[in-house]
């Protein structure tokens, strides 16, 4: 049998301390713009994060750049959720798992601060495509066991997370606490009852495309009057 192959040496000296530094990048961006939105400078940014702005600008070339890679780890993480959520012994288990594990998190969405802010990126885009195949996964199994209902798709997942992590004041722990107990109520909702007279959802479910829609900026097509008077 082929030896098993090392393991990747633990990244060391300046490596490691320019890691550390994008990790502490990442949670200081993340906290100043569900804090304070998309106005919060890159010195306040820099100075959450305990490092210098020489250090930023080596690492970032501005705002911009940061909150769309903290976008892409953002979806990374909740892709990798919906991955080991999977593993769980039945589909309906499995999905509370996951709507558990990313409600628990302590980070609050961005959707509501700097959505329709930022454009498309191709790694957003194919971070985005690969948090919507995994939560379709996620949803096959409890659809087939008859658990779920079948007008609850990828989505509907996504915005849920959303309402349910929406920056609230208190003590961490307190806002964990209330946010799992309105999830639980949310599941109550989207699992099949006994009964075959339950009401259909108001139509129309969300697509994909649509959370393209509320998160990405939309392309200015207006015609500014120095465009208007080179046309002429």
């Amino acid at each position: 049998m082929p030896a098993n192959p090392a393991p990747a040496p633990a990244p060391r000296g300046r490596r490691r301390e320019a890691e550390r530094n994008d990790e502490r990048l990442l949670v200081a961006a993340h906290e100043a713009l569900s804090e304070v939105g998309w106005s919060v400078s890159v010195t306040e940014i820099a100075k959450r994060a305990g490092i210098g702005m020489g250090s930023f600008y080596r690492r970032y070339r501005g705002k911009v750049p940061l909150a769309q890679h903290v976008r892409v780890v953002s979806m990374e993480r909740l892709t990798e959720a919906a991955r080991v959520a999977a593993d769980e012994r039945d589909g309906w288990e499995a999905l509370v798992r996951f709507m558990c594990d990313a409600v628990s998190a302590p980070t609050s969405t961005l959707l509501p601060l700097i959505g329709g802010i930022l454009p498309g990126t191709p790694a957003v885009d194919e971070a985005s495509a690969r948090l919507h195949s995994a939560i379709d996964k996620l949803l096959e199994r409890p659809r087939s066991e008859g658990v779920l209902r079948q007008d609850v798709g990828a989505a509907d997942l996504v915005l849920l997370l959303v309402h349910l992590r929406t920056r609230i004041p208190g003590l961490p722990e307190r806002i964990r606490q209330l946010r799992l107990r309105y999830l639980h109520m949310t599941l109550e909702g989207m699992r099949c009852a006994p009964s075959s007279e339950r009401a259909a959802l108001p139509p129309p479910c969300p697509d994909w495309q649509e959370l393209h829609l509320l998160w990405d900026r939309r392309p200015d097509t207006r015609v500014r009057p120095d465009e208007e008077t080179h046309e002429k």
